[in-house]
């Protein structure tokens, strides 16, 4: 069963923050109009805002799953909590701070500018790089826990 799991514990963890990645390198908001980001913005949460979280939970449950697989292995346990505690802090800016966000520019018109809406994105913006370095950390520990010999 480890096998299978560490399988789609990879795959799944390299589409989930190869997204941020993604998001982080070619989607910086901070130099946009009010337009521009409103309608960057909201098609993003169209596409992202369920598919992604979703593919994190399933990749933190299975980083849990790995762990308790290897328990005997105690360093590589605590290795694979390790990773999934960053993992959840990743699920946690996303959660807290870039969800909430994405709720209140799905309501905004690319049309009329909002009061405030420069602060919104910068606090946007932090959450992602958060969550990016976070999930990066994470997903990094997981590659490593696969890759380590074996003792």
């Amino acid at each position: 069963m480890l096998a299978p799991a560490r399988f789609l514990q990879l795959l799944l963890g390299a589409l989930v923050v190869g997204t941020m990645f993604a998001v982080w390198a070619g989607y910086d908001p901070r130099g946009f109009s009010y337009a521009t980001y409103v309608e960057q913005h909201q098609n993003a949460v169209r596409g992202l805002n369920v598919l992604v979280p979703a593919l994190a939970l399933i990749t933190i449950l299975l980083t849990l799953y790995t762990a308790y697989l290897q328990r005997a292995w105690r360093g590589q346990m605590l290795l694979l909590l390790l990773a999934t505690v960053f993992l959840v802090v990743a699920g946690l800016a996303t959660r807290s701070g870039c969800q909430p966000i994405n709720a209140i520019v799905d309501t905004w018109s690319p049309n009329v500018i909002e009061d405030g809406w420069e602060v919104m994105r910068a606090e946007w913006w932090h959450y992602h790089v958060v969550r990016t370095v976070s999930g990066t950390i994470g997903y990094a520990l997981v590659v490593f826990s696969v890759v380590r010999p074996p003792q």
